[in-house]
């Protein structure tokens, strides 16, 4: 066996966070790890390896590719959050928080076909030279630096309409949110307008809430008791429009659009997330 146990356990901590990177999911991540080990561990060849963690991660990627790949032959679209069992997406937010993944990266990387996906975490979240990509990928180097530089324009902030609001009120939105993921109704209801309103779908409230809620007070006490989840809110385009997505493990719950008038917050429109939803990066590039 040309890797050992101990040099398996080394790097599996690494190994995790490429596979979670590359599948979205630490308990897919942990069964390419595993699928990995058993790999290395019935290998024939018994020649010494000289970089054992660059040996694993090869082979981690390959595990994860051909997952990827066999996710696209059965046609799935990226799982939603309401698919997601509570358990694994709970194991999701984890990893958000412990490795400090961004939760917009983390929704904009199924956009990605697989080998573009690959060539970009592999090279440009973990600095592995295209050359072991290349290897990964099946191919030469020129095409995996081609996959990863497609990955770039397809994750590259979207192109904002004239239509769109404009920084300022980007700015009261943003304030809003923070306040939002704080409780903060004090500030909420500075920001709000005396008329605002809130539309909601009736799924992604508790039974009997109300679809429609008027006035600052009541939209900003009712937005905190709602805290956990905007905390789990980030900023995207979505459908060519500026909102914020609640994406819970990186897996899209709802999306939230924030209407604003005169310096101050006047609609906020809440729906589920669906399938056919196109997600791009918001403006300006280090957005995510």
């Amino acid at each position: 066996m040309p890797i050992t146990v101990e040099e398996f356990a080394t790097a599996r901590p690494h190994l995790l966070s490429v596979a979670h990177r590359m599948l979205g999911s630490a308990h897919d991540a942990q069964d390419a790890v595993q699928t990995a080990w058993v790999r290395a561990a019935t290998a024939r060849s018994s020649a010494s390896i000289e970089n054992p963690s660059a040996w694993l991660t090869t082979v981690t990627a390959r595990v994860c590719l051909d997952e990827l790949r066999a996710r696209r032959r059965r046609n799935e679209a990226p799982l939603l959050a309401d698919a997601v069992p509570a358990a694994d997406l709970a194991a999701d937010e984890a990893v958000l928080h412990t490795e400090d993944v961004s939760r917009a990266l983390m929704v904009l990387l199924d956009r990605l076909t697989p080998p573009q996906r690959v060539a970009y975490v592999l090279h440009d979240l973990f600095s592995t030279p295209f050359d072991r990509v290349a290897e990964v990928l099946g191919g030469t180097v020129p095409s995996a630096k081609q996959h990863a530089s497609r990955a770039r324009r397809r994750l590259a902030p979207a192109r904002q309409s004239a239509e769109e609001s404009g920084r300022a009120d980007q700015q009261i939105v943003d304030a809003f949110m923070a306040a939002a993921r704080t409780g903060d109704a004090r500030r909420m209801i500075q920001l709000l307008a005396p008329d605002s309103v809130r539309d909601a779908e009736a799924a992604l409230l508790p039974h009997g809430g109300r679809t429609t809620v008027t006035g600052a007070s009541d939209i900003a006490a009712e937005t905190a008791r709602f805290r956990d989840r905007i905390r789990a809110a980030c900023r995207l385009t979505v459908n060519g429009r500026p909102m914020y997505v609640i994406a819970p493990g990186g897996h899209p719950f709802a999306t939230v659009e924030i209407s604003t008038a005169g310096g101050q917050v006047t609609r906020i429109t809440l729906r589920s997330a669906r399938t056919e939803d196109r997600f791009d990066a918001p403006g300006p590039p280090n957005a995510l």
